[in-house]
């Protein structure tokens, strides 16, 4: 087990090298640093942006902006999915809302929002957008795939309804609800940085990536571009932790 991590990790490193050796070689071939700058431009501009004055303030908004989206589209996601899941007329009442929900670009999401909300909301309301039909039909699709046999064994031995969910309804749904945060999580922030590129609150990284495209600072957008990435990047870890945890429960229910 030990050594397929460090392989895999020698892997990974292997891979970021030849990412890099192939930008800074794209970036020789273009000689121009306001279109391609090379990786330790980029670098040196990461680092500028994490010891200025508004680094946290901006990396906090974001954050706060993200996640409160996201918590919202969660919690609602799973309060209809269950519903949805568990009823065939909650299904077909909320059915046509998710689907043009799904089907609207996320562009047209974004101006509509900015003609509804003040630029600090725009963001939070995408990401609520875009994330709650994700998260709300996995849940619905872990309803409906859950084994009909332990259900009706429930049925017949008079199983409590708490037990029913806990016991057999969650575990089933953990894997699709654990896929669908997955999913919705690697998406909010991707257009909760774009809502913010248009929107331009006081504070955000899509504030600053707006800026720097504004001054033609490739090398800034860049820098927080990668910071955009390591938002993402952290996250994941954070719910595959969370995941793992989760393990050892749904193997004792």
């Amino acid at each position: 087990m030990k050594d397929s991590t460090l392989k895999n990790s020698a892997l990974m490193a292997a891979s970021i090298l030849v990412f890099l050796l192939i930008w800074k070689i794209a970036s020789l071939f273009v000689g121009a640093e306001i279109i391609l700058p090379p990786p330790e431009i980029a670098f040196k501009y990461l680092i500028l942006a994490m010891q200025s004055e508004i680094f946290w303030p901006t990396l906090w908004a974001t954050l706060i902006r993200g996640m409160i989206g996201f918590a919202l589209a969660c919690s609602l996601g799973m309060v209809v999915g269950f519903a949805a899941g568990f009823s065939r007329t909650i299904f077909f009442l909320c059915q046509p809302f998710i689907i043009l929900i799904r089907s609207t670009p996320t562009m047209s999401i974004i101006l509509l929002a900015l003609i509804w909300f003040g630029s600090e909301l725009v963001p939070v309301f995408v990401v609520f957008l875009i994330a709650f039909p994700i998260v709300c039909m996995n849940v619905i699709e872990g309803v409906k795939d859950t084994d009909h046999k332990l259900l009706e064994m429930a049925k017949v031995y008079a199983v409590k309804k708490t037990a029913v969910i806990t016991k057999i309804y969650l575990p089933a749904i953990l894997p699709y609800l654990v896929a669908g945060v997955s999913t919705a999580l690697g998406i909010s922030w991707k257009v909760a940085i774009s809502a913010e590129v248009l929107s331009h609150p006081s504070f955000g990284v899509g504030t600053q990536l707006h800026e720097a495209k504004t001054f033609l600072e490739t090398g800034q957008v860049f820098a927080w571009t990668l910071i955009a990435i390591i938002i993402g990047f952290t996250f994941e870890k954070l719910l595959r932790v969370l995941e793992q945890r989760l393990q050892p429960w749904k193997r004792t229910t």
